[in-house]
């Protein structure tokens, strides 16, 4: 009898601990014009291993154009201004403006 109420407990701690696994899911593929990323089910972004917590949005108009850009950038960042994503895009004359893929990655420019 011991060993049924063993093997129970057993059982249901395994079975708890399968339905606490809360790895987020794949729920939407885009294939940007740079890169394909994927939005997960927890609300969060990942590209290439990376997960990144926001999508930006970045639009203005570089020097001498006659558009505006838009930059699509996924970030663990809310704060990246157009001026540092134009720096950062190869734009630059520094290497150091470009972000770390742990930071942030283009994922569009349109």
């Amino acid at each position: 009898m011991k060993r049924l109420i063993t093997l129970t407990v057993a059982l249901l701690l395994i079975f708890i601990l399968i339905g606490c696994n809360n790895t987020p899911k794949p729920v939407k593929t885009v294939e940007g014009n740079i890169n394909t990323y994927h939005k997960m089910s927890d609300g969060t972004w990942q590209y290439d291993g990376h997960t990144y917590q926001y999508r930006l949005e970045l639009s203005g108009r570089m020097p001498n154009a006659d558009k505006d850009t838009v930059y699509v950038i996924l970030s663990n960042s809310d704060d990246i201004t157009f001026e540092e994503a134009i720096m950062a895009s190869g734009f630059g004359s520094h290497t150091d403006s470009y972000f770390e893929v742990e930071d942030a990655v283009f994922v569009e420019i349109n």
